[in-house]
């Protein structure tokens, strides 16, 4: 290159330098002011080296931020791609490349921004808010079904917007992360949550549904993670430790990385020698360092080390006020209770009427057979109660949020209990026993509220989290045979249950903040021969919003062998029947054509051995 030539303004410094060198200070006056400006420069450099250095949350914070202006300019070359009409292959490589600088913030993001971190990376279905207002979905997830596995020109509008709209989302997320404050305990809480997030999400597919790009997003989430832990001095306190975590984060990504495709990759392997070892060691990293275990009630425990740890779950999280968690004299006074008729109008029905223990506390019914003797039946099939506790809403059309509510619900209602609350109360105010009972577990004596609280607290009780599959991540290796492990496999992977039946819960509440418990179109026949949806409109009844036509909770499928029949309304027999209607596409695939089915229509292309297989994992649970 030519040599830079001096500029007009440089020529006339140095004439004028030159002009008035008589007028500048004599050589004594100049080694001083040299003098001061060493002074200044040491007294400069002594501050930097010798000042408050940052703390690692700080620095951790500043490489977010980084990572952030890298999503940036991710999505702005996505963006550009777009608008320039480039290839389906170049956009569909920067989409990639996009989604890759999403994964580095995520955990930051995500635990600090949910909001935002959800619009980023939601779900493609619209989404009805508190306020009954329906909101489009939009994000990494939208664009993803737009351009994989082609893209289609007369989508392009939506394209370019939805690319747009993107692009927003990051800059509200660098917006909002400019004032978060960042603390040491929320760090390494976070950290541990992605990893329960790759476990349960990443590694399903859930967020990657159409491109299957979950295994490498989630080696860089792991690799964004170690990262971040460098800035903390864990090779000061416990070198042996950090050698530890090295090597489990290494592990972990490169079989990430290494894994054939997305179908044949080893989810229970990777859960219990890879995800849960680093886990732990993250837990064990956060003690070493003298970091304060963030406290929050909260279902899943700020101390879990992994998701399959025993007693990580608290069954009385969901409850309206704190006084009403449960002891075990409520849960024994409720139990009684569950099994008094009492509480049924014409004192001959019990609540084990309809949750019968010996069938898993259901009835076995595919509908429950409505109070009264001309032979009617209720419109829904009995769920059972076992777990009940680990989810955020009860019923089918999820229209309560209190086990309390279902309760008294239940009690109220005409075909089922058709009883009385307050004839309830007097009924049992005249019993010695109860009066007893009820004071030894509130100070209140018997109310309705006592009542509700009671039984409610005994079914809270019921929970089962140790089946054959929690025994396997617990240590015991011969707990599942061969086709079981397969089972699960499939379950987590080409099967696509757990994108909605969420490890490890098996249920609808939605990991890793376990706060809200969701409902899916599925499309159900009204009778097995699947000619016709069930009439059965599901949530839609109480919101009268588009996205819920059909939609119903998604319950727990621990200890399914027990409860059959299936499905709201009890249409199949078999879980064999069950697996069937999903491999075909939910109510689509029978030719329903339901605009709003959450469930993906596509054909699973399950072989008859992996459907055996994914039975017997089921009945494993």
């Amino acid at each position: 290159m030519p040599a830079e030539q001096p500029t007009v303004s440089q020529t006339l410094i140095s004439q004028t330098s030159v002009s008035h060198e008589s007028k500048l200070p004599r050589p004594g006056i100049w080694w001083l002011l040299v003098l001061g400006a060493v002074i200044l420069s040491f007294i400069c450099v002594y501050g930097l080296l010798n000042g408050p250095k940052p703390k690692p949350a700080q620095l951790v914070k500043q490489a977010f931020m980084q990572d952030i202006n890298g999503l940036d300019s991710a999505a702005s070359q996505l963006q550009m791609t777009i608008r320039t009409r480039q290839s389906a292959g170049a956009v569909q490589a920067a989409f990639l490349r996009a989604r890759l600088a999403y994964k580095r913030v995520e955990f930051i993001a995500a635990y600090y921004s949910p909001e935002t971190t959800r619009a980023l990376n939601g779900p493609n279905i619209p989404e009805v808010d508190d306020d009954l207002r329906v909101n489009a979905p939009e994000g990494f997830q939208v664009l993803e079904e737009l351009i994989f596995p082609t893209m289609d020109a007369l989508n392009r509008a939506e394209i370019v917007l939805q690319a747009a709209v993107l692009r927003s989302n990051v800059h509200r997320l660098r917006t909002i992360s400019q004032t978060n404050e960042l603390t040491d305990s929320h760090v390494f809480d976070a950290m541990r949550l992605e990893v329960f997030r790759i476990v349960s999400l990443g590694i399903t597919g859930f967020d990657s549904p159409i491109a299957f790009q979950s295994l490498p997003e989630s080696a860089a989430a792991l690799e964004s993670m170690q990262e971040h832990l460098r800035y903390y001095p864990l090779t000061e306190t416990d070198a042996d430790l950090t050698t530890q975590l090295t090597k489990a984060f290494g592990q972990a990504i490169g079989i990430l990385r290494s894994a054939r495709n997305f179908d044949s990759f080893d989810r229970l392997t990777f859960i219990d020698q890879r995800t849960n070892v680093l886990s732990g060691l993250l837990f064990d990293a956060q003690k070493a360092l003298q970091i304060p275990v963030f406290t929050e009630n909260r279902l899943l425990s700020p101390s879990a080390r992994t998701l399959t740890n025993t007693g990580v779950f608290d069954s009385s999280y969901f409850v309206d006020f704190a006084e009403q968690r449960s002891t075990p004299n409520r849960v024994a006074l409720g139990k009684k209770l569950f099994f008094n008729p009492v509480l049924s109008g014409d004192a001959n029905r019990t609540c084990s009427s309809c949750h019968q223990p010996e069938r898993a506390f259901t009835d076995g019914e595919p509908t429950s057979l409505a109070i009264g003797t001309n032979g009617s039946r209720i419109n829904r099939n009995a769920p059972t109660l076992l777990n009940a506790a680990f989810q955020a809403v009860q019923f089918a059309d999820s229209r309560v949020v209190f086990l309390e509510d279902q309760a008294s619900d239940v009690i109220r209602n005409r075909q089922e209990m058709h009883g009385s609350l307050p004839e309830a109360v007097k009924a049992l105010q005249q019993q010695a026993e109860y009066r007893m009972l009820f004071a030894r577990s509130y100070k209140e004596g018997i109310t309705e509220r006592t009542l509700k609280n009671a039984i409610a607290s005994y079914i809270r009780s019921l929970t089962t989290l140790d089946s054959r599959v929690d025994q396997y991540f617990r240590g015991k290796p011969n707990a599942l045979s061969q086709e079981e492990k397969r089972g699960f496999n499939l379950f987590m992977g080409k099967g696509k249950c757990a994108t909605c039946h969420f490890f490890p819960l098996f249920n609808g509440t939605v990991p890793p903040g376990y706060q809200e418990t969701e409902s899916e179109v599925l499309g159900v026949p009204a009778t097995a021969d699947g000619k016709l949806v069930d009439g059965d409109v599901g949530k839609f009844v109480l919101t009268k919003r588009e996205p819920h036509r059909y939609a119903f909770k998604t319950p727990t499928l621990r200890n399914v062998a027990k409860t059959a029949p299936y499905m709201h309304n009890g249409v199949y027999e078999t879980l064999e029947e069950v697996v069937d209607f999903y491999n075909k596409g939910g109510g689509n695939g029978l030719g329903f054509n339901l605009s709003n089915q959450t469930l993906p229509f596509d054909k699973l292309d399950l072989t008859q051995p992996e459907k055996s297989a994914l039975i017997a994992f089921m009945k494993a649970l």
